[in-house]
């Protein structure tokens, strides 16, 4: 599957349905059924990105930001807890700056514009971080990107801090520091926990950005 349409059809739902443009609680939780549902649906879609043969789609904003879904969200829910998670991460930055560099973001909805930040967001970079909070304060007068805008600055004081994400060590097979031990035993350190069983049933219910935060044991941003 190559249609880039497809991509956004599933992400945020079509535009004729009554939440669209509305937080989804799917993108931010840790759940089997939803991870597998996009490895079966994108996995080809992903690997085509990721091997350059989807690049013409850096040439509108949509289909730009299809592009950046596909190698920066979904390796995060296909390859949960594994390196290739990030594998992509470098190529999306490069489709996030290539998409801001040409105002790509301003012809979007706020609830999309995140999508085209995040890459930053998962960046270890500190300029990049730096460079994440400036894009998502940009929605400060958005009330559902407030809860994005505060997620935006606590990876951004993590990487002050850190220099790294902690939660990816062990993934990575990077030694903590004793520093980054003690973090590590925070709640909400590695941005969420596994969803319950008891919540899943409620996947299918977009809901705002604020209540996922407000409920962040619940929250797993993969970042």
């Amino acid at each position: 599957m190559s249609n880039f349409q497809s991509i956004l059809d599933f992400w945020f739902g079509k535009p004729d349905e009554p939440n669209y443009g509305r937080s989804r609680q799917e993108w931010f939780v840790k759940d089997k059924v939803f991870d597998e549902e996009v490895r079966s649906r994108f996995l080809e879609t992903y690997q085509k990105a990721a091997s350059g043969e989807l690049n013409s789609w850096q040439e509108s904003p949509l289909s730009c930001l299809a592009l950046i879904i596909a190698i920066d969200q979904f390796p995060r829910n296909m390859f949960r807890n594994t390196p290739q998670a990030f594998a992509s991460d470098d190529l999306a930055l490069l489709a996030a700056k290539y998409a801001v560099d040409r105002n790509f973001d301003k012809e979007l909805l706020p609830v999309q514009r995140w999508f085209i930040y995040c890459p930053f967001e998962h960046s270890e970079n500190l300029q990049d971080q730096q460079k994440s909070v400036q894009l998502f304060t940009t929605l400060k007068d958005n009330p559902d990107s407030e809860s994005a805008i505060d997620y935006a600055y606590r990876h951004l004081k993590v990487i002050e801090r850190f220099g790294r994400f902690p939660h990816r060590n062990k993934i990575l097979a990077r030694q903590n520091t004793p520093e980054e031990e003690e973090f590590l035993k925070q709640p909400g350190s590695s941005f969420g926990r596994q969803l319950s069983k008891t919540n899943r049933s409620t996947l299918q219910l977009p809901i705002a950005c604020a209540f996922l935060l407000q409920n962040s044991s619940r929250i797993e941003n993969s970042c």
